[in-house]
């Protein structure tokens, strides 16, 4: 059995309310997470950079007779 009734749907639903809290709980926890973030940076130690590493002579053990191909 069919009805010949329009259906009506209205776009101002209760869920609307929702987004202006969400909206404030995501503000919210920002603000917390960015004030977190500055208590780290203002806390954090001053480090001094490490000194230059020494140089290393290094070589190549090749089997006598052989030599380094080139690929081109």
């Amino acid at each position: 059995m069919m009805k010949k009734e329009q259906l009506e749907m209205s776009f101002s639903s209760p869920a609307k309310n929702h987004r202006p809290i969400r909206a404030l709980q995501r503000r919210s926890r920002a603000r917390w997470w960015f004030h977190q973030m500055r208590m780290a940076v203002d806390t954090a130690l001053d480090w001094k950079p490490a000194p230059p590493a020494r140089p290393e002579q290094t070589y190549l053990g090749l089997a006598p007779g052989e030599s380094i191909a080139r690929s081109e």
